[in-house]
Protein backbone atom coordinates (compact mmCIF):
# COMPACT_ATOMS: atom_id res chain seq x y z
CA UNK A 1 0.00 0.00 0.00
CA UNK A 2 1.34 3.63 -0.87
CA UNK A 3 0.51 6.97 0.44
CA UNK A 4 -2.06 7.45 -2.26
CA UNK A 5 -3.94 5.10 -1.04
CA UNK A 6 -4.25 5.90 2.68
CA UNK A 7 -5.37 8.97 1.25
CA UNK A 8 -8.05 7.61 -0.32
CA UNK A 9 -9.22 5.75 2.02
CA UNK A 10 -9.40 8.78 4.67
CA UNK A 11 -11.23 11.00 1.96
CA UNK A 12 -8.04 12.83 0.05
CA UNK A 13 -10.11 16.04 -0.97
CA UNK A 14 -12.34 16.59 2.49
CA UNK A 15 -13.42 19.73 4.60
CA UNK A 16 -9.27 18.70 6.30
CA UNK A 17 -7.77 19.43 3.20
CA UNK A 18 -9.72 22.56 2.31
CA UNK A 19 -9.10 23.82 5.94
CA UNK A 20 -5.78 23.61 5.53
CA UNK A 21 -5.96 25.30 1.97
CA UNK A 22 -7.83 28.02 3.03
CA UNK A 23 -5.62 28.28 6.24
CA UNK A 24 -2.43 28.40 3.83
CA UNK A 25 -4.52 31.09 1.59
CA UNK A 26 -3.32 34.36 3.39
CA UNK A 27 0.32 34.09 3.49
CA UNK A 28 0.12 32.78 -0.39
CA UNK A 29 -1.42 36.16 -1.06
CA UNK A 30 1.55 37.88 0.99
CA UNK A 31 3.69 36.60 -1.45
CA UNK A 32 3.63 38.90 -4.06
CA UNK A 33 2.77 41.95 -2.29
CA UNK A 34 6.65 41.76 -1.02
CA UNK A 35 8.11 40.20 -4.61
CA UNK A 36 7.02 42.74 -6.80
CA UNK A 37 6.56 45.41 -3.73
CA UNK A 38 9.84 47.55 -5.64
CA UNK A 39 7.44 48.72 -8.12
CA UNK A 40 5.98 51.18 -5.36
CA UNK A 41 8.48 51.97 -2.78
CA UNK A 42 11.31 52.34 -4.95
CA UNK A 43 9.32 54.21 -7.49
CA UNK A 44 11.41 57.25 -8.70
CA UNK A 45 9.15 60.45 -8.61
CA UNK A 46 9.74 63.68 -10.73
CA UNK A 47 12.46 65.57 -9.60
CA UNK A 48 14.40 69.02 -10.33
CA UNK A 49 17.71 70.57 -8.43
CA UNK A 50 16.69 72.15 -5.38
CA UNK A 51 17.58 75.96 -5.66
CA UNK A 52 15.93 77.41 -2.22
CA UNK A 53 19.45 77.03 -0.68
CA UNK A 54 21.53 79.02 -3.73
CA UNK A 55 22.59 82.52 -3.20
CA UNK A 56 21.29 85.05 -5.02
CA UNK A 57 24.21 87.23 -7.34
CA UNK A 58 21.51 89.65 -8.63
CA UNK A 59 17.88 90.90 -8.19
CA UNK A 60 16.88 90.14 -4.79
CA UNK A 61 13.56 88.45 -4.20
CA UNK A 62 12.88 86.83 -7.16
CA UNK A 63 9.71 83.95 -7.03
CA UNK A 64 10.63 80.40 -7.36
CA UNK A 65 9.63 80.29 -10.67
CA UNK A 66 11.99 82.94 -11.59
CA UNK A 67 14.87 81.18 -9.98
CA UNK A 68 13.84 78.08 -11.44
CA UNK A 69 14.32 80.01 -14.68
CA UNK A 70 17.87 81.25 -13.54
CA UNK A 71 19.49 78.14 -12.32
CA UNK A 72 17.47 75.12 -14.26
CA UNK A 73 17.16 74.33 -17.36
CA UNK A 74 14.19 73.40 -19.17
CA UNK A 75 14.31 70.07 -21.33
CA UNK A 76 12.44 70.06 -24.77
CA UNK A 77 9.09 69.26 -22.69
CA UNK A 78 8.83 72.22 -21.07
CA UNK A 79 9.97 70.33 -17.82
CA UNK A 80 12.62 71.52 -15.51
CA UNK A 81 16.00 69.06 -15.71
CA UNK A 82 16.36 66.13 -13.18
CA UNK A 83 19.76 66.24 -12.71
CA UNK A 84 21.54 69.56 -14.00
CA UNK A 85 21.68 72.85 -13.03
CA UNK A 86 23.28 76.01 -14.76
CA UNK A 87 27.25 76.50 -13.66
CA UNK A 88 26.54 80.26 -13.17
CA UNK A 89 22.94 81.94 -12.43
CA UNK A 90 21.59 83.15 -16.29
CA UNK A 91 19.90 86.52 -15.16
CA UNK A 92 19.33 87.15 -18.64
CA UNK A 93 16.79 84.19 -19.08
CA UNK A 94 14.36 86.33 -17.17
CA UNK A 95 14.11 88.83 -20.14
CA UNK A 96 14.16 85.73 -22.95
CA UNK A 97 14.27 82.10 -21.31
CA UNK A 98 14.37 80.51 -24.76
CA UNK A 99 18.34 81.39 -25.28
CA UNK A 100 18.91 78.80 -22.73
CA UNK A 101 20.91 76.39 -25.21
CA UNK A 102 24.34 75.52 -24.68
CA UNK A 103 25.04 77.28 -21.74
CA UNK A 104 27.18 75.46 -19.38
CA UNK A 105 25.84 73.04 -16.83
CA UNK A 106 26.56 71.11 -13.31
CA UNK A 107 25.40 68.56 -11.48
CA UNK A 108 22.87 69.00 -8.49
CA UNK A 109 25.07 71.01 -5.53
CA UNK A 110 22.06 70.93 -3.21
CA UNK A 111 20.19 68.14 -3.38
CA UNK A 112 16.85 67.52 -4.70
CA UNK A 113 12.85 68.84 -4.76
CA UNK A 114 10.34 65.89 -5.31
CA UNK A 115 7.20 65.76 -6.83
CA UNK A 116 5.33 64.21 -3.95
CA UNK A 117 1.81 63.95 -5.49
CA UNK A 118 1.77 60.42 -6.03
CA UNK A 119 4.07 59.44 -3.23
CA UNK A 120 4.58 60.96 0.30
CA UNK A 121 8.04 58.98 0.47
CA UNK A 122 9.63 56.58 -1.70
CA UNK A 123 13.29 55.19 -1.05
CA UNK A 124 14.13 57.51 -3.81
CA UNK A 125 13.54 60.14 -2.02
CA UNK A 126 14.33 58.99 1.15
CA UNK A 127 17.67 58.70 0.48
CA UNK A 128 17.84 60.58 -3.07
CA UNK A 129 18.30 57.63 -4.95
CA UNK A 130 18.57 59.60 -8.24
CA UNK A 131 20.69 60.52 -10.83
CA UNK A 132 24.08 58.55 -10.68
CA UNK A 133 22.68 57.03 -7.86
CA UNK A 134 19.30 55.81 -9.62
CA UNK A 135 20.14 52.35 -10.47
CA UNK A 136 20.67 51.58 -6.63
CA UNK A 137 16.27 51.38 -6.51
CA UNK A 138 16.08 48.62 -8.33
CA UNK A 139 19.13 47.02 -7.06
CA UNK A 140 17.07 46.63 -3.57
CA UNK A 141 15.03 44.47 -5.70
CA UNK A 142 18.14 42.34 -7.28
CA UNK A 143 19.36 42.30 -3.30
CA UNK A 144 15.51 40.36 -2.03
CA UNK A 145 15.62 38.32 -4.59
CA UNK A 146 19.01 36.93 -3.91
CA UNK A 147 17.77 36.55 -0.43
CA UNK A 148 14.90 34.26 -2.19
CA UNK A 149 17.15 32.33 -4.27
CA UNK A 150 19.51 31.07 -0.92
CA UNK A 151 16.48 30.95 0.84
CA UNK A 152 15.48 28.34 -1.45
CA UNK A 153 18.47 26.11 -1.24
CA UNK A 154 18.29 26.44 2.69
CA UNK A 155 14.29 25.82 3.38
CA UNK A 156 14.41 22.64 1.01
CA UNK A 157 17.21 21.11 3.09
CA UNK A 158 15.20 22.55 6.08
CA UNK A 159 11.76 21.72 5.34
CA UNK A 160 13.06 17.65 4.67
CA UNK A 161 15.33 17.62 7.98
CA UNK A 162 12.41 19.60 10.41
CA UNK A 163 9.30 18.99 9.05
CA UNK A 164 7.40 21.24 7.11
CA UNK A 165 4.93 22.57 9.76
CA UNK A 166 8.08 23.85 12.19
CA UNK A 167 9.85 25.28 9.14
CA UNK A 168 6.69 26.89 7.99
CA UNK A 169 6.58 28.85 11.61
CA UNK A 170 10.26 29.92 11.34
CA UNK A 171 9.66 31.86 7.90
CA UNK A 172 6.34 33.36 9.13
CA UNK A 173 8.44 34.43 12.43
CA UNK A 174 11.77 35.56 9.91
CA UNK A 175 9.27 37.30 7.40
CA UNK A 176 7.45 39.41 9.75
CA UNK A 177 10.65 40.19 11.96
CA UNK A 178 12.50 41.26 9.29
CA UNK A 179 9.59 42.74 7.24
CA UNK A 180 9.25 45.16 9.83
CA UNK A 181 12.86 45.88 10.58
CA UNK A 182 13.16 46.87 6.91
CA UNK A 183 9.94 49.48 7.41
CA UNK A 184 12.25 51.35 10.28
CA UNK A 185 15.82 50.85 8.55
CA UNK A 186 17.99 54.35 8.67
CA UNK A 187 20.40 53.54 6.08
CA UNK A 188 20.27 51.94 2.52
CA UNK A 189 23.14 49.60 3.46
CA UNK A 190 20.76 48.19 6.58
CA UNK A 191 17.33 48.24 4.40
CA UNK A 192 19.29 46.38 1.45
CA UNK A 193 20.85 43.55 4.41
CA UNK A 194 17.21 43.16 6.00
CA UNK A 195 15.08 43.05 2.39
CA UNK A 196 17.75 40.48 1.86
CA UNK A 197 16.42 38.24 4.62
CA UNK A 198 13.34 39.13 4.21
CA UNK A 199 13.48 37.38 1.07
CA UNK A 200 15.04 34.66 3.01
CA UNK A 201 12.10 34.43 5.39
CA UNK A 202 9.49 34.79 2.43
CA UNK A 203 10.81 31.66 0.52
CA UNK A 204 9.86 29.32 3.50
CA UNK A 205 6.81 30.55 3.15
CA UNK A 206 6.44 29.75 -0.07
CA UNK A 207 8.08 26.07 -0.30
CA UNK A 208 6.33 24.77 2.99
CA UNK A 209 2.78 26.02 2.40
CA UNK A 210 2.93 24.51 -1.04
CA UNK A 211 4.51 21.46 0.32
CA UNK A 212 1.60 21.16 3.07
CA UNK A 213 -1.29 21.45 0.44
CA UNK A 214 -0.08 18.80 -2.09
CA UNK A 215 0.85 16.13 0.35
CA UNK A 216 -2.26 15.94 1.81
CA UNK A 217 -4.71 16.12 -1.31
CA UNK A 218 -4.89 12.89 -3.28
CA UNK A 219 -3.79 12.42 -6.67
CA UNK A 220 -6.64 13.68 -8.60
CA UNK A 221 -7.48 16.98 -6.81
CA UNK A 222 -4.05 18.51 -6.89
CA UNK A 223 -4.35 20.24 -9.89
CA UNK A 224 -7.73 22.01 -8.34
CA UNK A 225 -5.16 22.96 -5.56
CA UNK A 226 -2.69 24.27 -8.37
CA UNK A 227 -5.67 26.60 -9.54
CA UNK A 228 -6.69 27.98 -6.11
CA UNK A 229 -3.05 28.26 -5.45
CA UNK A 230 -2.28 30.54 -7.91
CA UNK A 231 -5.16 32.55 -8.08
CA UNK A 232 -4.12 33.48 -4.44
CA UNK A 233 -1.46 34.94 -6.13
CA UNK A 234 -2.72 36.93 -8.43
CA UNK A 235 -5.13 38.02 -5.85
CA UNK A 236 -2.36 39.37 -3.44
CA UNK A 237 -0.71 40.54 -6.75
CA UNK A 238 -3.86 43.10 -7.60
CA UNK A 239 -4.34 43.56 -3.46
CA UNK A 240 -0.88 45.72 -3.71
CA UNK A 241 -1.95 47.95 -6.17
CA UNK A 242 -5.04 48.90 -3.68
CA UNK A 243 -2.63 48.97 -0.72
CA UNK A 244 -0.09 50.74 -2.90
CA UNK A 245 -2.77 53.84 -3.85
CA UNK A 246 -4.01 54.16 -0.41
CA UNK A 247 -0.56 54.04 1.55
CA UNK A 248 2.11 56.78 -0.47
CA UNK A 249 4.35 55.97 2.06
CA UNK A 250 7.03 53.31 1.59
CA UNK A 251 7.27 52.47 5.35
CA UNK A 252 4.06 52.25 6.07
CA UNK A 253 3.22 50.36 3.21
CA UNK A 254 5.94 47.79 3.87
CA UNK A 255 4.39 47.18 7.27
CA UNK A 256 0.75 46.95 5.33
CA UNK A 257 1.97 44.17 3.26
CA UNK A 258 3.24 42.37 6.09
CA UNK A 259 0.94 42.65 8.88
CA UNK A 260 -1.10 39.61 7.27
CA UNK A 261 1.42 37.47 8.62
CA UNK A 262 0.68 37.62 11.92
CA UNK A 263 -3.00 36.35 11.32
CA UNK A 264 -1.12 33.48 9.12
CA UNK A 265 0.71 32.76 12.77
CA UNK A 266 -2.16 32.60 14.43
CA UNK A 267 -3.93 29.84 12.03
CA UNK A 268 -0.88 28.06 12.40
CA UNK A 269 -1.58 26.03 15.17
CA UNK A 270 -4.00 24.30 13.47
CA UNK A 271 -2.07 23.48 10.29
CA UNK A 272 -0.92 19.97 10.63
CA UNK A 273 2.67 18.12 10.07
CA UNK A 274 2.47 16.19 6.72
CA UNK A 275 1.87 13.10 7.24
CA UNK A 276 3.64 12.05 4.30
CA UNK A 277 7.11 13.44 5.73
CA UNK A 278 6.35 11.91 9.51
CA UNK A 279 6.24 8.70 7.65
CA UNK A 280 9.19 8.93 5.77
CA UNK A 281 11.50 10.12 8.79
CA UNK A 282 9.68 7.34 10.93
CA UNK A 283 7.44 9.14 13.28
CA UNK A 284 4.76 6.50 13.14
CA UNK A 285 2.38 7.31 15.58
CA UNK A 286 2.43 11.05 14.46
CA UNK A 287 1.51 10.26 11.41
CA UNK A 288 -1.42 7.94 12.61
CA UNK A 289 -2.64 10.85 15.25
CA UNK A 290 -3.33 13.06 11.99
CA UNK A 291 -5.03 10.68 9.81
CA UNK A 292 -7.08 9.84 12.64
CA UNK A 293 -7.89 13.36 12.61
CA UNK A 294 -8.14 13.73 9.04
CA UNK A 295 -10.57 10.64 8.58
CA UNK A 296 -12.80 12.05 11.91
CA UNK A 297 -12.77 15.42 10.29
CA UNK A 298 -13.46 14.23 6.53
CA UNK A 299 -15.91 11.17 7.02
CA UNK A 300 -16.73 11.60 10.68
CA UNK A 301 -15.06 8.35 12.11
CA UNK A 302 -12.09 6.59 12.84
CA UNK A 303 -9.17 5.14 11.11
CA UNK A 304 -9.77 1.72 10.13
CA UNK A 305 -7.85 -1.37 11.13
CA UNK A 306 -6.17 -2.06 8.20
CA UNK A 307 -4.46 1.70 8.15
CA UNK A 308 -2.87 0.69 11.84
CA UNK A 309 0.84 1.35 12.66
CA UNK A 310 1.75 -1.92 11.20
CA UNK A 311 0.14 -0.74 7.62
CA UNK A 312 1.81 2.62 8.49
CA UNK A 313 5.18 1.29 9.05
CA UNK A 314 5.63 -0.56 5.37
CA UNK A 315 4.97 2.52 4.28
CA UNK A 316 7.15 4.17 6.11
CA UNK A 317 9.71 1.88 4.55
CA UNK A 318 8.25 2.81 1.28
CA UNK A 319 8.91 5.89 1.82
CA UNK A 320 12.51 5.77 2.77
CA UNK A 321 13.40 4.04 -0.35
CA UNK A 322 12.70 7.17 -2.65
CA UNK A 323 15.66 9.24 -0.80
CA UNK A 324 18.43 7.41 -2.10
CA UNK A 325 18.82 9.32 -5.26
CA UNK A 326 20.71 13.56 -5.24
CA UNK A 327 21.13 16.12 -7.53
CA UNK A 328 24.05 14.48 -9.12
CA UNK A 329 21.76 11.78 -11.01
CA UNK A 330 20.51 14.67 -13.03
CA UNK A 331 23.90 14.68 -15.00
CA UNK A 332 25.24 11.01 -14.68
CA UNK A 333 23.35 9.76 -18.33
CA UNK A 334 23.48 11.33 -21.29
CA UNK A 335 19.91 11.97 -21.68
CA UNK A 336 19.44 13.19 -18.18
CA UNK A 337 22.01 15.72 -18.84
CA UNK A 338 20.57 17.37 -21.72
CA UNK A 339 16.90 17.33 -20.18
CA UNK A 340 18.72 19.00 -17.22
CA UNK A 341 20.60 21.79 -19.08
CA UNK A 342 17.13 22.74 -21.48
CA UNK A 343 15.08 22.71 -18.35
CA UNK A 344 17.13 25.00 -16.39
CA UNK A 345 17.63 27.37 -19.66
CA UNK A 346 14.11 27.37 -20.10
CA UNK A 347 12.87 28.25 -16.54
CA UNK A 348 15.53 31.10 -16.21
CA UNK A 349 13.86 32.09 -19.72
CA UNK A 350 10.33 32.04 -18.37
CA UNK A 351 10.95 33.74 -15.04
CA UNK A 352 13.16 36.28 -16.47
CA UNK A 353 10.87 37.31 -18.63
CA UNK A 354 7.99 37.05 -16.17
CA UNK A 355 9.75 39.30 -13.50
CA UNK A 356 11.42 41.43 -16.54
CA UNK A 357 7.57 42.60 -17.29
CA UNK A 358 6.09 42.81 -14.08
CA UNK A 359 9.00 45.55 -12.69
CA UNK A 360 8.91 47.73 -15.62
CA UNK A 361 5.11 49.23 -15.60
CA UNK A 362 6.09 52.41 -16.79
CA UNK A 363 5.76 54.15 -20.01
CA UNK A 364 2.78 52.97 -20.93
CA UNK A 365 0.43 56.30 -20.63
CA UNK A 366 -1.60 54.29 -17.70
CA UNK A 367 -0.77 55.74 -13.78
CA UNK A 368 1.45 52.93 -12.13
CA UNK A 369 -0.87 51.92 -9.93
CA UNK A 370 -3.73 51.16 -12.84
CA UNK A 371 -1.14 49.40 -14.73
CA UNK A 372 -0.11 46.91 -12.15
CA UNK A 373 -3.98 46.17 -11.18
CA UNK A 374 -4.17 45.25 -15.12
CA UNK A 375 -1.23 43.40 -15.23
CA UNK A 376 -1.86 41.30 -11.99
CA UNK A 377 -6.01 40.97 -13.22
CA UNK A 378 -5.16 39.60 -16.73
CA UNK A 379 -2.98 36.63 -15.18
CA UNK A 380 -6.64 35.06 -14.08
CA UNK A 381 -7.85 34.14 -17.52
CA UNK A 382 -4.44 33.43 -18.67
CA UNK A 383 -4.38 30.94 -15.89
CA UNK A 384 -7.52 29.27 -16.92
CA UNK A 385 -7.28 29.65 -20.44
CA UNK A 386 -3.64 28.01 -20.55
CA UNK A 387 -5.29 24.57 -18.30
CA UNK A 388 -7.54 24.48 -21.84
CA UNK A 389 -5.14 24.44 -24.07
CA UNK A 390 -2.60 22.26 -22.19
CA UNK A 391 -4.81 19.34 -23.13
CA UNK A 392 -5.77 20.57 -26.38
CA UNK A 393 -2.59 20.91 -28.47
CA UNK A 394 -0.24 19.56 -26.30
CA UNK A 395 2.54 21.09 -23.65
CA UNK A 396 5.44 21.61 -25.73
CA UNK A 397 3.48 23.68 -27.76
CA UNK A 398 1.96 26.05 -25.52
CA UNK A 399 5.21 26.22 -23.55
CA UNK A 400 7.29 27.39 -26.67
CA UNK A 401 3.88 29.48 -28.26
CA UNK A 402 3.49 31.48 -24.94
CA UNK A 403 7.23 32.78 -24.81
CA UNK A 404 7.74 33.05 -28.31
CA UNK A 405 4.13 35.02 -28.17
CA UNK A 406 5.49 37.04 -25.68
CA UNK A 407 8.38 37.94 -27.32
CA UNK A 408 6.67 39.12 -30.06
CA UNK A 409 4.64 41.51 -27.87
CA UNK A 410 7.49 42.72 -26.12
CA UNK A 411 9.40 43.26 -29.73
CA UNK A 412 6.15 45.22 -31.37
CA UNK A 413 6.59 47.65 -28.22
CA UNK A 414 9.90 48.14 -28.71
CA UNK A 415 9.15 49.75 -32.28
CA UNK A 416 5.96 51.39 -31.20
CA UNK A 417 6.56 54.60 -31.18
CA UNK A 418 5.24 56.21 -27.48
CA UNK A 419 2.60 58.17 -28.82
CA UNK A 420 0.09 55.65 -29.42
CA UNK A 421 0.28 54.85 -26.06
CA UNK A 422 -3.40 52.99 -26.01
CA UNK A 423 -1.93 50.10 -28.19
CA UNK A 424 1.37 50.16 -26.37
CA UNK A 425 -0.67 48.84 -23.07
CA UNK A 426 -2.62 46.87 -24.59
CA UNK A 427 0.23 44.94 -26.34
CA UNK A 428 2.14 45.01 -23.02
CA UNK A 429 -1.11 43.46 -21.44
CA UNK A 430 -1.30 41.07 -23.47
CA UNK A 431 2.06 40.19 -23.43
CA UNK A 432 1.97 39.92 -19.13
CA UNK A 433 -0.54 37.35 -19.83
CA UNK A 434 0.89 35.34 -22.27
CA UNK A 435 4.23 35.02 -19.87
CA UNK A 436 2.37 34.09 -17.12
CA UNK A 437 0.20 31.33 -19.31
CA UNK A 438 4.09 30.41 -20.35
CA UNK A 439 4.95 30.29 -15.88
CA UNK A 440 1.72 27.94 -15.58
CA UNK A 441 2.96 25.85 -18.15
CA UNK A 442 6.43 24.85 -17.30
CA UNK A 443 5.14 23.87 -13.81
CA UNK A 444 3.04 21.08 -15.73
CA UNK A 445 5.74 20.43 -18.46
CA UNK A 446 8.61 19.65 -16.08
CA UNK A 447 7.32 17.57 -13.35
CA UNK A 448 5.69 15.62 -16.38
CA UNK A 449 9.39 15.56 -17.76
CA UNK A 450 11.35 14.43 -14.75
CA UNK A 451 10.84 10.85 -13.80
CA UNK A 452 9.54 9.84 -10.62
CA UNK A 453 12.74 8.65 -8.46
CA UNK A 454 14.36 12.25 -8.86
CA UNK A 455 11.58 14.18 -9.62
CA UNK A 456 12.07 16.55 -6.38
CA UNK A 457 15.45 16.91 -6.79
CA UNK A 458 14.97 18.11 -11.20
CA UNK A 459 12.33 20.74 -9.85
CA UNK A 460 14.50 21.87 -6.75
CA UNK A 461 17.09 22.34 -9.56
CA UNK A 462 14.86 24.10 -11.77
CA UNK A 463 13.69 26.42 -8.60
CA UNK A 464 16.61 27.33 -8.14
CA UNK A 465 17.16 28.13 -11.87
CA UNK A 466 14.11 30.34 -12.07
CA UNK A 467 14.72 32.30 -8.96
CA UNK A 468 18.50 33.08 -10.19
CA UNK A 469 16.58 34.82 -13.46
CA UNK A 470 14.43 36.53 -11.16
CA UNK A 471 17.08 38.39 -9.44
CA UNK A 472 18.91 39.64 -12.75
CA UNK A 473 15.78 40.98 -14.39
CA UNK A 474 15.48 43.93 -12.11
CA UNK A 475 19.29 44.45 -12.97
CA UNK A 476 18.46 43.70 -16.90
CA UNK A 477 15.76 46.72 -16.50
CA UNK A 478 19.27 48.90 -15.46
CA UNK A 479 20.66 48.77 -18.47
CA UNK A 480 18.25 51.36 -19.77
CA UNK A 481 20.84 54.01 -18.95
CA UNK A 482 22.92 52.87 -21.40
CA UNK A 483 20.15 52.63 -24.28
CA UNK A 484 16.53 53.04 -23.52
CA UNK A 485 15.52 49.69 -25.28
CA UNK A 486 17.84 47.88 -24.61
CA UNK A 487 16.44 45.64 -21.75
CA UNK A 488 13.16 45.10 -23.50
CA UNK A 489 15.60 43.85 -26.55
CA UNK A 490 17.23 41.43 -23.90
CA UNK A 491 14.29 40.73 -22.49
CA UNK A 492 12.56 40.19 -25.64
CA UNK A 493 15.54 37.78 -26.76
CA UNK A 494 15.57 36.03 -23.57
CA UNK A 495 12.25 34.48 -24.09
CA UNK A 496 12.34 33.94 -28.13
CA UNK A 497 15.56 31.67 -27.36
CA UNK A 498 13.81 29.63 -23.95
CA UNK A 499 10.54 29.33 -26.44
CA UNK A 500 13.19 27.77 -29.17
CA UNK A 501 14.52 25.53 -26.47
CA UNK A 502 11.21 23.80 -25.64
CA UNK A 503 10.78 23.12 -29.12
CA UNK A 504 13.76 20.85 -28.37
CA UNK A 505 12.39 18.83 -25.36
CA UNK A 506 10.05 15.51 -26.11
CA UNK A 507 6.03 16.36 -25.51
CA UNK A 508 4.19 14.46 -22.30
CA UNK A 509 0.90 14.75 -23.58
CA UNK A 510 -0.66 11.38 -23.38
CA UNK A 511 2.44 9.42 -22.81
CA UNK A 512 3.20 7.18 -19.69
CA UNK A 513 4.92 9.57 -16.95
CA UNK A 514 8.34 8.52 -16.69
CA UNK A 515 9.28 6.55 -13.41
CA UNK A 516 12.99 5.79 -13.45
CA UNK A 517 16.04 7.19 -14.81
CA UNK A 518 16.03 4.35 -17.30
CA UNK A 519 12.57 5.44 -19.04
CA UNK A 520 14.28 8.70 -19.52
CA UNK A 521 17.36 7.37 -21.31
CA UNK A 522 15.08 4.65 -23.56
CA UNK A 523 12.21 5.95 -25.49
CA UNK A 524 8.97 6.39 -24.00
CA UNK A 525 5.76 4.38 -24.89
CA UNK A 526 2.16 5.53 -25.82
CA UNK A 527 0.53 5.12 -22.33
CA UNK A 528 -2.96 7.39 -21.91
CA UNK A 529 -5.12 5.55 -19.52
CA UNK A 530 -4.39 6.80 -16.39
CA UNK A 531 -1.46 9.97 -17.29
CA UNK A 532 -4.57 12.86 -16.95
CA UNK A 533 -4.69 11.61 -13.60
CA UNK A 534 -1.09 11.13 -12.76
CA UNK A 535 -0.22 13.89 -14.64
CA UNK A 536 -2.07 16.70 -12.83
CA UNK A 537 -1.27 14.54 -9.23
CA UNK A 538 2.26 15.04 -9.64
CA UNK A 539 2.36 19.08 -11.21
CA UNK A 540 2.14 21.28 -8.35
CA UNK A 541 5.24 19.86 -6.43
CA UNK A 542 7.27 22.23 -8.59
CA UNK A 543 4.97 25.31 -7.39
CA UNK A 544 6.95 25.76 -4.53
CA UNK A 545 8.18 29.69 -5.96
CA UNK A 546 5.87 32.49 -5.70
CA UNK A 547 7.49 33.87 -8.46
CA UNK A 548 3.63 33.20 -9.84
Amino acid sequence: MKFENILEEIDGFGPFQIAITVLLCTPRIVLPCHFLLNNFIAAVPPHRCDVSTLEDRGPTNLTQEQRLTVYVPVREDGEPESCEMFAEPQFQLLANSSNSANLPTIHCQSGWVYDNSTFTSTLATEWDLVCDRKSLTKTTSSVFFFGVMIGAIAFGYLCDKYGRKNTLLASYIMAIVFGFCSAFANSYVLFAVLRFLTGFGLTGISINSVVLTIEWVDTSHRSFIGVIGGLAWSVGNMLLAGFAFLVNDWRTLIMTVTAPLGFAVLTWWWIPESARWLLANGKVERAQFYLEKCAKFNKGQKLSSKLKAETLSNIEIMEKQDKNYTYLHLIKTPKMRRLTVLTGILWYGVASTYYGISLNISGFGLNLYLTHFIYAAIEVPAKLMIYCFLNIIGRRKCQAGTLLLTGICIAVNIFLPKGLWHVRAVVAILGKGLSEAAFTTVFLYTTELYPTVIRQNGLGYTSFMSRLGVSVAPLILMLEDVWTVLPQIIICSVAIISGLVSLLLPETLNLRLPETIDDIEKPRRNDISCHSVEASGVFLESKNTADT
